[in-house]
């Protein structure tokens, strides 16, 4: 149950909060310099970072959990160990993702 309410909460996030930050990213880069620098400012920001991270998170777990989910659509893992297990990776796969890309994109 908790994996189904991760994905959903993930995918609204992504819809609404990524599409309003792809969004606002675009119309920056189209509006000129300025407006670009502003959005930099934003973004690297502590807020900004907050829901960069936010939405990292939300794609690496809908990710995995879209996976879980095709793996059960081609008949496997329907065992309640099996099941268990993938529902714990699914959960734990986002969070490792996302700390792995962050770290990447903070260290180097």
């Amino acid at each position: 149950m908790t994996v189904s309410i991760l994905h959903r909460i993930s995918g609204n996030g992504l819809a609404t909060v990524g599409a309003a930050v792809l969004l606002y990213w675009l119309c920056s880069l189209a509006s000129g310099e300025d407006a670009y620098n502003a959005f930099l400012g934003h973004a690297g920001a502590w807020y900004g970072k907050v829901v960069l991270i936010g939405l990292t998170w939300a794609f690496f777990n809908h990710m995995c959990s879209g996976l879980r989910h095709f793996v059960l659509d081609i008949g496997a893992g329907y065992e309640l160990d099996g099941n268990r297990v993938g529902s714990l990776v699914s959960m734990a796969g986002g969070v490792v993702l996302t700390a792995a890309l962050w770290a990447w994109l903070l260290l180097r």
